[in-house]
């Protein structure tokens, strides 16, 4: 009689993870063109996020059907989780915008690039998660400490910024500006705790 054999469900966690920090990419990207006022770009960057919401949902549903991950599942979930708030902050930071009538500046178009390439950075340390692919060039830690420091320099953009705000006369536009900078900031710190993330499941799995 032939045996069946019944083997556990691994699912590709680490290539959705990988898949959504590329949709994620490509938001931030749409960023930077909105914040440099190119038409449509407002729409683009809504149009990502919520593809990126997709894939994240498939990533937990993979995550409460896999037997094994290649990394600890809690740092997957953790690593998706914030890269997802990455994004939904990049949108509401447009949807602010938008309400106050306050369109992007210089300032805020530095910002979304470093944004734009601190989570390229993180595409990155998340290309070489994994028992597979670690010896191959730059490992995770590096890739993640190079998207920690793209956030470093955002922090000397937003403080140039927002100091320049003070030779503004208008109240309504400083408010405006400095409300802006801020949900960029507020961007980063969140950018920063993935990349971190990445550390906590690297050394964990050393």
């Amino acid at each position: 009689m032939k045996r069946s054999w019944f083997l556990p469900d691994r699912p590709d966690v680490l290539g959705l993870l990988r898949r959504q920090a590329e949709v994620t990419g490509e938001g931030m990207g749409a960023l930077v063109d909105w914040a440099n006022q190119v038409p449509g770009a407002a729409e683009r960057v809504r149009e990502l996020e919520h593809q990126a919401d997709h894939v994240k949902r498939e990533l937990r549903m993979a995550l409460t059907t896999a037997f094994t991950t290649p990394v600890d599942a809690e740092d997957v979930y953790v690593m998706s989780e914030r890269l997802d708030a990455v994004l939904n902050g990049a949108k509401d930071t447009v949807r602010e915008s938008e309400v106050m009538s306050i369109a992007p500046d210089q300032a805020a178009a530095a910002m979304a690039t470093l944004l734009s390439e601190g989570v390229g950075h993180l595409a990155a340390a998340f290309e070489r998660l994994g028992p597979d692919r670690r010896d191959k060039g730059v490992g995770p830690t590096e890739a993640a400490d190079a998207a920690v420091k793209s956030q470093r320099r955002l922090e000397r953009a937003y403080r140039e910024a927002a100091s320049a705000l003070l030779a503004v006369d208008d109240l309504r536009e400083v408010i405006g500006r400095r409300e802006l900078y801020r949900r960029f900031s507020r961007v980063s710190e969140t950018l920063i705790e993935a990349a971190d993330r990445v550390w906590y499941a690297t050394v964990k799995e050393s």
